[in-house]
């Protein structure tokens, strides 16, 4: 009886083992055609093209949920159409796969400041200087952006009031 115990123990450690760890798969791991689709939403976007870049990194993220780059991509998409809301839940996707993600913060920072939650995107700043504490590209992209404030466009402007 011990036996069996010890047996089946081992056969679920083994099973605990060989299960595959959720978030984000290596690179070398992700599907090839949503890798594919990635590329092709990255070229609409240098184009100009984003209703071509949305459906090609959208169809890339059904290809591979666990693809971070689609999801940042897709982000900055969102930006470009001017949706940063739509650009911070795309980010929040990518950072719950790789928290540390310089991309991902850095795009969601950017979007913060579109919104006008700027000390929210100061946090991403400083969340930044502490993975590069050297400085990077991400790093003076953000700081830029914060510094730059949010665009005229995206301020509230008050309804003017009615008259009867």
């Amino acid at each position: 009886m011990r036996l069996t115990s010890l047996l089946m123990t081992a056969t679920v450690a083994v099973g605990v083992l060989a299960s595959p760890v959720v978030g984000q798969q290596p690179d070398s791991q992700i599907a090839p055609r949503s890798v594919e689709l990635v590329k092709i939403g990255e070229q609409q976007l240098a184009a100009g093209n984003f209703k071509a870049a949305e459906d090609a990194l959208e169809t890339a993220l059904a290809a591979d949920p666990r693809n971070r780059t689609a999801f940042v991509d897709a982000a900055r998409v969102a930006q470009k159409q001017g949706l940063p809301g739509k650009a911070i839940r795309f980010t929040n996707k990518a950072l719950q796969l790789e928290p540390n993600d310089l991309d991902a913060i850095t795009v969601q920072g950017q979007a913060m400041v579109e919104l006008g939650a700027v000390p929210r995107a100061k946090e991403n700043l400083a969340k930044l200087q502490k993975l590069c504490p050297k400085g990077c590209t991400q790093l003076a992209t953000l700081n830029a952006a914060i510094t730059r404030g949010p665009a005229v466009a995206s301020a509230k402007v008050p309804d003017s009031p009615k008259t009867n």
